[in-house]
Protein backbone atom coordinates (compact mmCIF):
# COMPACT_ATOMS: atom_id res chain seq x y z
CA UNK A 1 0.00 0.00 0.00
CA UNK A 2 1.39 3.94 -0.21
CA UNK A 3 3.20 5.27 2.45
CA UNK A 4 0.99 5.27 5.97
CA UNK A 5 0.17 8.54 7.83
CA UNK A 6 0.71 6.87 11.12
CA UNK A 7 1.34 3.12 12.73
CA UNK A 8 0.55 2.34 16.24
CA UNK A 9 0.70 -0.89 18.25
CA UNK A 10 -0.86 -2.78 20.61
CA UNK A 11 -3.23 -5.35 22.53
CA UNK A 12 -7.19 -5.08 21.00
CA UNK A 13 -9.91 -6.97 23.35
CA UNK A 14 -12.96 -8.53 22.92
CA UNK A 15 -15.14 -5.91 25.38
CA UNK A 16 -18.22 -7.08 26.87
CA UNK A 17 -20.57 -4.08 28.26
CA UNK A 18 -23.17 -4.47 30.60
CA UNK A 19 -26.64 -3.52 29.49
CA UNK A 20 -27.59 -2.51 32.60
CA UNK A 21 -26.01 -0.59 35.84
CA UNK A 22 -25.32 -2.64 38.64
CA UNK A 23 -22.09 -4.93 39.29
CA UNK A 24 -20.84 -6.84 36.47
CA UNK A 25 -21.92 -10.45 39.18
CA UNK A 26 -25.43 -9.66 38.93
CA UNK A 27 -25.18 -8.63 35.30
CA UNK A 28 -27.25 -10.99 32.46
CA UNK A 29 -26.67 -9.32 29.34
CA UNK A 30 -23.79 -7.98 27.83
CA UNK A 31 -23.02 -6.04 24.52
CA UNK A 32 -19.50 -6.68 22.36
CA UNK A 33 -17.41 -4.21 21.17
CA UNK A 34 -13.43 -4.24 20.46
CA UNK A 35 -11.09 -2.53 23.10
CA UNK A 36 -7.63 -1.39 22.87
CA UNK A 37 -6.28 2.05 23.30
CA UNK A 38 -4.15 1.94 20.24
CA UNK A 39 -6.77 0.33 17.98
CA UNK A 40 -9.36 3.70 19.17
CA UNK A 41 -6.75 5.71 17.25
CA UNK A 42 -6.11 3.82 14.73
CA UNK A 43 -10.38 3.93 14.32
CA UNK A 44 -10.47 7.40 14.87
CA UNK A 45 -7.68 8.69 12.31
CA UNK A 46 -8.92 6.27 9.94
CA UNK A 47 -12.69 8.05 10.30
CA UNK A 48 -10.60 11.54 9.74
CA UNK A 49 -9.25 10.02 6.43
CA UNK A 50 -5.96 9.20 7.85
CA UNK A 51 -3.75 6.20 6.53
CA UNK A 52 -2.99 4.52 9.56
CA UNK A 53 -2.17 0.87 10.27
CA UNK A 54 -2.38 -1.00 13.68
CA UNK A 55 0.54 -3.37 14.86
CA UNK A 56 -0.03 -6.65 16.66
CA UNK A 57 -0.73 -9.86 17.31
CA UNK A 58 -4.57 -11.68 17.90
CA UNK A 59 -5.84 -15.26 18.67
CA UNK A 60 -6.93 -17.94 16.10
CA UNK A 61 -10.57 -17.29 17.41
CA UNK A 62 -13.69 -15.93 17.35
CA UNK A 63 -12.66 -12.82 19.28
CA UNK A 64 -9.49 -12.29 16.92
CA UNK A 65 -11.84 -12.23 13.70
CA UNK A 66 -14.28 -10.25 14.77
CA UNK A 67 -10.80 -7.10 15.87
CA UNK A 68 -9.59 -7.50 12.45
CA UNK A 69 -13.40 -7.95 10.84
CA UNK A 70 -13.86 -4.46 12.43
CA UNK A 71 -10.56 -2.86 11.96
CA UNK A 72 -10.64 -3.53 8.35
CA UNK A 73 -14.45 -2.12 8.06
CA UNK A 74 -13.13 0.98 9.78
CA UNK A 75 -10.32 1.38 6.99
CA UNK A 76 -6.89 0.19 9.19
CA UNK A 77 -4.39 -1.29 7.50
CA UNK A 78 -4.24 -4.75 9.19
CA UNK A 79 -1.74 -6.65 7.63
CA UNK A 80 1.25 -6.35 10.15
CA UNK A 81 -0.95 -8.23 12.53
CA UNK A 82 -0.25 -11.70 12.98
CA UNK A 83 -2.69 -14.90 14.07
CA UNK A 84 -1.54 -16.62 16.81
CA UNK A 85 -2.67 -20.43 16.56
CA UNK A 86 -1.49 -21.63 20.50
CA UNK A 87 -2.30 -18.38 22.58
CA UNK A 88 -6.21 -16.77 22.61
CA UNK A 89 -7.21 -13.23 22.52
CA UNK A 90 -7.95 -10.96 25.61
CA UNK A 91 -11.24 -9.96 26.46
CA UNK A 92 -13.01 -7.60 29.30
CA UNK A 93 -16.03 -6.88 31.30
CA UNK A 94 -16.91 -3.43 31.62
CA UNK A 95 -19.99 -2.06 33.90
CA UNK A 96 -22.47 0.69 32.66
CA UNK A 97 -22.34 3.97 35.25
CA UNK A 98 -24.77 6.39 35.14
CA UNK A 99 -21.88 8.61 36.66
CA UNK A 100 -17.99 8.32 36.93
CA UNK A 101 -15.36 5.65 35.57
CA UNK A 102 -17.07 2.39 35.37
CA UNK A 103 -15.70 -1.00 36.35
CA UNK A 104 -13.64 -3.09 34.25
CA UNK A 105 -11.84 -6.22 34.68
CA UNK A 106 -9.47 -7.98 32.45
CA UNK A 107 -8.90 -11.10 31.38
CA UNK A 108 -5.80 -10.76 29.70
CA UNK A 109 -3.29 -13.22 31.14
CA UNK A 110 -0.87 -15.12 28.28
CA UNK A 111 -3.27 -13.90 25.54
CA UNK A 112 -1.90 -14.01 21.88
CA UNK A 113 -0.82 -10.10 22.39
CA UNK A 114 1.40 -10.83 25.56
CA UNK A 115 3.34 -12.98 23.34
CA UNK A 116 4.86 -10.80 20.87
CA UNK A 117 8.39 -10.26 20.43
CA UNK A 118 11.09 -8.67 18.10
CA UNK A 119 11.50 -12.06 16.45
CA UNK A 120 7.35 -11.41 15.17
CA UNK A 121 7.95 -8.16 13.73
CA UNK A 122 11.78 -7.80 12.29
CA UNK A 123 12.79 -3.94 12.79
CA UNK A 124 13.87 -4.23 8.52
CA UNK A 125 10.16 -5.18 7.65
CA UNK A 126 8.34 -2.12 9.55
CA UNK A 127 6.09 -0.46 7.05
CA UNK A 128 7.54 3.43 6.34
CA UNK A 129 4.96 5.92 7.99
CA UNK A 130 5.37 9.58 8.55
CA UNK A 131 4.05 9.05 12.37
CA UNK A 132 3.89 6.56 15.29
CA UNK A 133 2.04 6.53 18.08
CA UNK A 134 2.58 4.54 21.25
CA UNK A 135 1.11 4.10 24.54
CA UNK A 136 2.15 2.99 27.83
CA UNK A 137 0.18 -0.18 27.52
CA UNK A 138 2.71 -2.43 25.42
CA UNK A 139 5.23 -2.35 27.80
CA UNK A 140 3.08 -3.05 30.68
CA UNK A 141 2.04 -6.13 29.10
CA UNK A 142 5.33 -8.42 29.19
CA UNK A 143 8.60 -7.87 28.92
CA UNK A 144 8.90 -9.23 24.84
CA UNK A 145 6.09 -6.78 23.45
CA UNK A 146 8.29 -3.66 26.04
CA UNK A 147 12.00 -4.88 24.16
CA UNK A 148 9.74 -4.53 20.93
CA UNK A 149 8.19 -1.06 21.60
CA UNK A 150 11.47 0.27 22.62
CA UNK A 151 13.10 -0.57 19.60
CA UNK A 152 10.09 0.67 16.91
CA UNK A 153 10.49 3.78 19.33
CA UNK A 154 14.31 4.08 18.49
CA UNK A 155 14.55 2.59 14.81
CA UNK A 156 11.75 4.87 13.88
CA UNK A 157 13.27 8.27 15.66
CA UNK A 158 16.44 7.48 14.00
CA UNK A 159 14.61 7.74 10.38
CA UNK A 160 12.82 11.27 11.40
CA UNK A 161 9.36 9.67 12.24
CA UNK A 162 7.34 12.03 14.56
CA UNK A 163 6.66 9.98 17.44
CA UNK A 164 3.76 10.90 19.75
CA UNK A 165 3.25 8.92 23.35
CA UNK A 166 0.15 8.69 25.96
CA UNK A 167 1.44 7.20 28.47
CA UNK A 168 -2.17 5.18 29.55
CA UNK A 169 -1.20 4.02 32.90
CA UNK A 170 -2.30 0.64 33.97
CA UNK A 171 -0.83 0.37 37.46
CA UNK A 172 -2.41 -3.04 37.73
CA UNK A 173 -0.22 -4.71 34.55
CA UNK A 174 2.94 -3.34 36.99
CA UNK A 175 4.91 -5.20 39.42
CA UNK A 176 5.51 -2.12 41.59
CA UNK A 177 4.60 1.74 40.91
CA UNK A 178 8.49 2.47 41.12
CA UNK A 179 9.55 0.36 37.92
CA UNK A 180 5.82 1.78 36.31
CA UNK A 181 7.41 5.20 36.65
CA UNK A 182 11.13 4.61 35.57
CA UNK A 183 9.89 2.46 32.25
CA UNK A 184 6.63 4.83 31.29
CA UNK A 185 9.09 8.22 31.57
CA UNK A 186 12.13 6.23 29.31
CA UNK A 187 9.35 6.37 26.77
CA UNK A 188 7.94 9.08 27.07
CA UNK A 189 11.32 11.09 27.07
CA UNK A 190 12.27 9.93 23.56
CA UNK A 191 8.85 10.98 21.89
CA UNK A 192 8.37 14.13 20.56
CA UNK A 193 4.51 14.77 21.58
CA UNK A 194 3.60 13.74 25.29
CA UNK A 195 0.15 13.31 25.96
CA UNK A 196 -0.73 12.68 29.63
CA UNK A 197 -3.64 13.15 31.98
CA UNK A 198 -2.86 15.59 35.15
CA UNK A 199 -3.25 12.45 37.09
CA UNK A 200 -0.73 10.63 35.35
CA UNK A 201 1.80 13.55 35.08
CA UNK A 202 1.30 13.85 38.93
CA UNK A 203 2.47 10.53 39.33
CA UNK A 204 5.40 10.18 36.71
CA UNK A 205 6.68 13.23 37.37
CA UNK A 206 6.27 13.86 41.43
CA UNK A 207 5.07 17.29 40.80
CA UNK A 208 1.47 18.97 41.24
CA UNK A 209 0.60 21.12 39.43
CA UNK A 210 0.37 21.54 34.99
CA UNK A 211 3.57 23.95 34.54
CA UNK A 212 5.93 21.85 36.26
CA UNK A 213 5.00 18.33 34.84
CA UNK A 214 5.62 19.71 31.14
CA UNK A 215 8.93 21.34 32.54
CA UNK A 216 9.98 18.09 33.47
CA UNK A 217 9.10 16.87 29.53
CA UNK A 218 10.48 20.09 27.88
CA UNK A 219 13.86 19.92 30.12
CA UNK A 220 14.10 16.04 28.57
CA UNK A 221 13.65 16.75 25.27
CA UNK A 222 10.13 16.45 24.64
CA UNK A 223 8.99 19.23 21.84
CA UNK A 224 5.36 19.13 22.82
CA UNK A 225 3.44 18.32 26.04
CA UNK A 226 0.09 18.34 25.89
CA UNK A 227 -1.97 17.30 29.91
CA UNK A 228 -5.69 16.38 29.35
CA UNK A 229 -7.36 18.30 32.50
CA UNK A 230 -11.18 16.61 31.97
CA UNK A 231 -13.93 18.74 31.49
CA UNK A 232 -11.29 21.70 31.46
CA UNK A 233 -10.25 20.77 28.58
CA UNK A 234 -6.33 20.96 28.20
CA UNK A 235 -2.37 22.80 28.80
CA UNK A 236 -0.23 22.39 26.36
CA UNK A 237 3.44 23.96 26.29
CA UNK A 238 6.33 23.76 24.44
CA UNK A 239 9.77 26.05 24.85
CA UNK A 240 8.59 29.25 23.25
CA UNK A 241 4.73 28.93 24.52
CA UNK A 242 2.13 27.68 26.64
CA UNK A 243 -1.42 28.22 27.35
CA UNK A 244 -4.12 26.56 28.59
CA UNK A 245 -7.59 25.65 26.39
CA UNK A 246 -11.04 25.31 27.31
CA UNK A 247 -13.01 22.09 26.82
CA UNK A 248 -16.47 21.43 25.35
CA UNK A 249 -19.79 20.89 26.79
CA UNK A 250 -20.69 17.66 27.22
CA UNK A 251 -24.15 17.10 27.20
CA UNK A 252 -24.72 13.62 29.04
CA UNK A 253 -21.54 11.46 29.88
CA UNK A 254 -22.36 8.15 28.95
CA UNK A 255 -18.67 6.46 29.41
CA UNK A 256 -15.43 8.24 30.07
CA UNK A 257 -13.04 4.75 28.63
CA UNK A 258 -11.73 6.56 25.06
CA UNK A 259 -11.81 9.91 26.22
CA UNK A 260 -8.36 9.85 26.06
CA UNK A 261 -7.79 8.20 22.98
CA UNK A 262 -9.97 10.52 21.08
CA UNK A 263 -7.99 13.24 22.29
CA UNK A 264 -5.31 11.48 20.83
CA UNK A 265 -6.61 11.82 17.35
CA UNK A 266 -7.66 14.84 17.59
CA UNK A 267 -3.69 16.03 18.70
CA UNK A 268 -2.37 13.86 16.23
CA UNK A 269 -4.64 14.32 12.95
CA UNK A 270 -4.63 18.26 13.27
CA UNK A 271 -0.70 18.62 13.92
CA UNK A 272 0.16 15.92 10.71
CA UNK A 273 -2.18 18.38 8.28
CA UNK A 274 -0.03 21.05 9.67
CA UNK A 275 -2.15 22.77 12.29
CA UNK A 276 -1.38 24.99 15.70
CA UNK A 277 -0.92 23.49 18.79
CA UNK A 278 -3.76 25.29 19.84
CA UNK A 279 -5.64 24.34 17.37
CA UNK A 280 -4.53 20.66 17.60
CA UNK A 281 -5.26 20.68 21.29
CA UNK A 282 -9.08 22.32 20.61
CA UNK A 283 -9.38 19.59 18.17
CA UNK A 284 -8.51 16.96 20.97
CA UNK A 285 -10.85 18.44 23.25
CA UNK A 286 -13.41 18.16 20.70
CA UNK A 287 -13.00 14.55 19.83
CA UNK A 288 -12.70 13.77 23.27
CA UNK A 289 -16.05 14.83 24.35
CA UNK A 290 -17.41 13.58 21.70
CA UNK A 291 -16.00 10.54 22.94
CA UNK A 292 -17.28 10.32 26.32
CA UNK A 293 -21.10 10.88 25.18
CA UNK A 294 -21.12 7.44 23.43
CA UNK A 295 -21.26 3.84 24.51
CA UNK A 296 -18.56 1.78 23.74
CA UNK A 297 -14.45 2.78 24.00
CA UNK A 298 -14.31 4.11 19.98
CA UNK A 299 -17.84 4.27 18.59
CA UNK A 300 -18.36 7.96 19.46
CA UNK A 301 -14.87 8.95 17.38
CA UNK A 302 -16.59 10.99 14.50
CA UNK A 303 -15.73 11.04 10.82
CA UNK A 304 -14.70 14.87 9.35
CA UNK A 305 -18.20 15.85 8.67
CA UNK A 306 -19.43 14.74 12.17
CA UNK A 307 -16.12 16.66 13.83
CA UNK A 308 -16.94 19.51 11.63
CA UNK A 309 -20.38 19.86 12.79
CA UNK A 310 -19.41 19.47 16.58
CA UNK A 311 -16.68 21.93 16.50
CA UNK A 312 -19.13 24.87 15.32
CA UNK A 313 -22.31 23.82 17.14
CA UNK A 314 -20.24 22.63 20.31
CA UNK A 315 -19.87 25.27 23.14
CA UNK A 316 -16.77 26.01 25.24
CA UNK A 317 -16.54 25.91 29.04
CA UNK A 318 -16.75 29.19 30.44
Amino acid sequence: MNELNVLTMGEAMAMFIADEPGSLEDCLRYERYVAGAETNVAIGLSRLGIRTAWMSKVGDDSFGRMILKTLTNEGVDVSHVLVDALNPTGFQLKSKVDKGDPVVEYFRKNSSASKISLEDFPLERLPITQHLHLTGIPPAISSSFRELSWQVLNHMKQTGVTISFDPNLRPSLWSNEREMISVINRFAEEADWMLPGMQEGEILTGYRNKEDIASYYLERGVKLVVIKLGEEGAYFATENERKEVPGFAVTKVVDTVGAGDGFAVGVISALLEGSSYEDAVVRGNAIGAKAVMSSGDHEGLPNREELEHFMKKGVLQS
